[in-house]
């Protein structure tokens, strides 16, 4: 799908947001700068219900918590500096699929990628804000969710 600029792609995060329940794993893919991190600050914002929550990116920490109402935890893994899944494991990796979990560079999960995540995959469109998204991995009636314009 087209995300013609930056309003677009955190509308797309909004309804993402709106359609989390605990558990669900969300799959962040794509190169440097294609607006993974982006995405999912909006995608915490728009859960948290707060425009101005402050998310910093998990490039240092590895890990970042949430608390979001009406869905419970929420944890943001940044994996591009991890070798591979036994560091992954080391950061509560279990703990954190008992809510919802957002992961950059899921590369680095191997199998530990959950079945049945959804992909997102992101990629720079010709304009300095434009972006395409390929969605995929969810059943197709939660998928018709997210990619109906609002």
């Amino acid at each position: 799908m087209h995300l013609s600029d930056l309003s677009a792609t955190r509308a797309l995060a909004a309804r993402l947001a709106a359609a989390l329940r605990p558990g669900d794993v969300v799959l962040l893919e794509g190169p440097l700068g294609a607006g993974k991190s982006e995405f999912a600050r909006a995608l915490l914002r728009a859960a948290a219900g707060d425009p101005a929550l402050e998310v910093p990116s998990p490039s240092f920490t590895l890990v970042q918590q949430y608390d979001l109402p009406g869905i419970g935890p929420a944890w943001h893994f940044d994996l591009y500096r991890l070798r591979g899944p036994e560091e992954v494991a080391e950061l509560g990796w279990e703990e954190a699929r008992q809510g919802v979990v957002l992961v950059e560079w899921p590369d680095r999960l191997g199998s530990l990628a959950p079945q049945g995540a959804l992909r997102i995959a992101l990629a720079p469109g010709a304009g300095e804000e434009e972006r395409e998204a390929v969605l995929s991995g969810w059943p197709a009636e939660r998928l018709a969710a997210l990619v109906r314009a609002p």
